[in-house]
């Protein structure tokens, strides 16, 4: 595992290589979110131990924001944890970073783990409720049926079979 402070200053340092700018911080929690997600797919762990909070506008590491306001994500993960998790990065990076914010609040609201955190609140409404890494987890699983579904779907459908 990598503490979620490494993990958020590789995805900023990262994200401005191959952008060129700095990431907006509500893309940043849900990069983490997803990272996270991820990991549980690709390696059945979590990335981090840290949990993430069911903001009204998705997940949320609450204890990044003060670092990510003041410029201070810089602590980065080593290269032997880069190397260690780099497939997670890299798919996250590849299917995701370039989402807007916005795109990125709609998927996370999708996801069980954040609707499950966030019973009994309206819409519009504050909350700081931890999510689950076991809701997380179960968001995997349901993340792998799906991919696996689209990729069986395109292969039929590449071969002429309806």
């Amino acid at each position: 595992m990598i503490s979620v402070v490494k993990t958020a200053a590789y995805i900023c340092q990262r994200y401005l290589q191959e952008f060129g700018e700095q990431i907006d911080e509500m893309k940043l929690h849900k990069l983490l979110y997803f990272m996270q997600r991820e990991c549980l797919v690709q390696k059945g762990e979590p990335l981090f131990p840290e949990q993430l909070h069911a903001w009204k506008n998705g997940p949320v590491m609450p204890q990044i924001r003060q670092l990510y306001k003041e410029g201070l994500l810089t602590e980065l993960p080593s290269q032997q944890e880069v190397t260690a998790y780099q497939p997670v990065f890299d798919e996250v990076f590849r299917r995701l970073a370039g989402s807007s914010s916005m795109t990125l609040v709609s998927i996370s609201h999708g996801e069980l783990s954040w609707k499950r955190a966030r019973i009994g609140y309206g819409k519009y409404d504050s909350s700081d409720v931890p999510m689950s890494i076991d809701d997380i987890r179960e968001d995997a699983e349901r993340f792998k049926v799906r991919q696996f579904m689209l990729k069986k779907f395109g292969e039929t459908k590449s071969k002429g079979v309806a």
